[in-house]
This record gives structure tokens, C-alpha cells and sequence, in this order.
């Protein structure tokens, strides 16, 4: 299957809304990736395909993670996560994508983890910044995405955290350790000189 073939297997799956999210993202994720140094081919492909299952019934979705030795505590959290798992197994079994880095791309773009890719933190930068997203604090990501990518994904990560909060939802583990690594690290630069610019 071609990239437009699978573009095309891909849109068949959304709404059109959807997809020109997924536009963005894919857009994004390369411009992220020639910046910071990951593969922007393998950042277009783990984008295209980053939301396939995203439409897919709630109940497919548990199906696929239940049935297919993925993370089982996902199916005690929030839906919104489970997309992404399924999505990285049917990359696999349907599309035949077989480079680990794109699956973690795709696996990776909703919550994070600790030790994130250079790959893995450009698609799920993409995800929360692409051009057509509008919330409380997106633009302050932006920002801070052309200054350092891990201090984008923590301001990411603490906007999804505070939602979560607000909303009295449990919080995805994975999500507050890979804010957390990010922070232990020790990569992200010091906001003051956002405010200096």
C-alpha cells in the first residue's frame, strides 16, 4: 500500500473534521521532526496513521486491547487512550508496519512514557499543536515548541493533567511519568526565557 492508499484507508475511518486534524498533525509532526532531528519520514507515516481507530466503537477498541496482550490497566482509564494502542496494533496486523519507533509514535501519542523518542515526543507534540487546535494554553505551546521540544511536551502534559483534575478524572500514570522524566532530565529550558523573547 502507497502513502495515498493509505491516506485514503485512513480518511475512510473519520470525519472530515478529523482528518484535517490529522492533516495538521502530519504537516506538524514533519516540520517537528526536520527541526529537532527525527526521521520526518517516519514521523509522516506514525502521523497518518496516529488516529486510525480513533472513530472505531468503544467496544472494538476494548476488544482489540483485551484480546491482544496490550496494556490491560488502559481499559481502567480514560477511552480517549485506548485509540492509540488499538491504533499501533491494527498499523501492524492490516498495514503491515513492522518498525517499532512509528508503532511507539502512534502507541505513545496520547499519554507519553518515560524516555520518550526524539520520534514519540515530535508525533504527540504535533497531536497537541497543530494548526487547528484551539484550547486554553495551546498557543503558549507553540511558543514554546520553537524553543525546546520537552518544555512544549511538559506544558502539554500539565495542560492534559489540570483538564483531567478539573474534571475530578483519574490520570493516566504513563502520562504524569513521562512529564515527570522529562523534568528529571533536566532538558527543558527555563521558562524565563519565553518571557525574554
Amino acid at each position: 500500500m502507497n502513502r495515498e492508499q493509505l491516506i485514503e484507508a485512513v480518511r475512510s475511518q473519520m470525519p472530515e473534521k478529523r482528518w484535517l486534524h490529522t492533516q495538521g498533525v502530519i504537516d506538524t509532526a514533519v516540520q517537528l521532526a526536520n527541526e529537532f532531528g527525527a526521521d520526518p519520514g517516519k514521523a509522516d507515516l506514525a502521523a497518518i496513521l496516529h488516529d486510525y481507530c480513533k472513530y472505531w466503537p468503544i467496544q472494538e477498541q476494548a476488544r482489540i486491547i483485551s484480546e491482544h496482550d496490550l496494556p490491560q490497566d488502559l481499559l481502567d482509564y480514560n477511552k480517549e487512550l485506548w485509540h492509540s494502542h488499538a491504533g499501533a496494533y491494527i498499523a501492524q496486523t492490516r498495514f503491515g508496519i513492522d518498525d517499532e519507533a512509528i508503532l511507539d509514535a502512534i502507541r505513545y501519542h496520547t499519554s507519553g512514557r518515560e524516555h520518550m523518542t526524539m520520534l514519540e515526543k515530535v508525533v504527540c507534540l504535533a497531536d497537541y499543536i497543530e494548526p487547528g487546535r484551539d484550547f486554553p494554553g495551546v498557543d503558549k505551546i507553540r511558543e514554546l515548541s520553537r524553543i525546546s521540544l520537552d518544555q512544549a511536551l511538559i506544558a502539554g502534559f500539565d495542560t492534559t493533567i489540570g483538564f483531567l483534575l478539573s474534571q475530578g478524572k483519574l490520570i493516566y500514570p504513563l502520562t504524569i511519568a513521562a512529564r515527570n522524566n522529562l523534568l528529571r532530565e533536566g532538558k527543558a529550558v527555563d521558562k524565563t526565557l519565553l518571557e525574554k523573547e
